[in-house]
């Protein structure tokens, strides 16, 4: 039996990196690849696969519009790729379903692609159409936003709610999360962690630097379309300039 698969994901390097690993699969071939949410929806519902290794974060449509627009009962076996850690852990882990965390080795794309291959073969739908309906309740119930982060601490993991967070800092490969006085080092992408977080609540101002709008005590205009961004604690945060958009839609300006 070949399974037909398709590869959803909006960089191309991690879609060459599931097909260079796919090549070594005798029994899988490869019939579409999509880089975004909105081609995968058509792509889809005209012919749907065996096999669907799902990105997660998209812009726009990201991965679990697809499943949404698709219906769970439609998705065949299903691997999520995701860059995000602490999302994976935390929801794949808790509904059994696979994921492939960037980067992945060998070994790991190895053992997904084996459990999807028992999944087709027993064509477990109605246990895979139940963990999906979990899932997505969980994703609309948190608006599909980040709500925790457990961040590793010494000899110990504390459990962080993002609306306890005052900033976020890039510190060149990890991020520096701000909270009552306490600081925590997770290793993370700056980029990764914004689009997770909901956009409602928090507002990247620096190329290095996400607030809380919540925290915000006052903005006030400095020069070069920069602002200082004065937090209810006293810390105060300088705006980059490229993020002048962003600080005008904090305060209800136009641009």
């Amino acid at each position: 039996m070949t399974i037909r698969a398709v590869i959803v994901d909006d960089e191309p390097l991690a879609r060459l990196r599931i097909r260079n690993l796919l090549a070594a699969a005798d029994d899988v071939e490869i019939v579409a690849e999509c880089a975004n949410g909105a081609e995968a929806i058509v792509r889809l519902e005209a012919s749907p696969p065996d096999l669907l290794f799902l990105d997660v974060q998209m812009p726009e449509v990201d991965g679990f519009d697809v499943l949404q627009a698709l219906g769970v009962e439609r998705v065949p076996a299903l691997i999520f790729v995701t860059a995000f850690e602490h999302f994976a852990l935390r929801a794949f882990e808790a509904h059994a379903l696979d994921y492939l965390l960037k980067p992945f080795d060998d070994d790991r794309f190895a053992a997904a692609l084996q459990r999807a291959r028992s999944r087709i073969r027993e064509r477990q739908g109605g246990d895979l159409d139940q963990r999906l309906r979990a899932l997505l309740d969980q994703v609309q119930r948190g608006g599909g936003y980040l709500q925790r982060l457990v961040v590793p601490a010494g000899h110990r993991s504390v459990f962080i709610r993002t609306n306890d967070i005052e900033w976020i800092e890039a510190d060149r490969n990890y991020i520096r999360l701000h909270l009552r006085g306490e600081t925590y080092l997770l290793r993370e992408n700056l980029g990764h962690i914004e689009a997770a977080l909901d956009p409602a609540r928090f507002c990247r101002i620096h190329r290095s630097t996400i607030v809380n709008i919540d925290r915000i005590h006052s903005v006030e205009p400095m020069f070069r379309g920069e602002y200082q961004v004065l937090l209810q604690d006293g810390t105060r945060l300088a705006s980059g300039r490229h993020y002048r958009s962003a600080v005008h839609r904090l305060m209800g300006r136009p641009d």
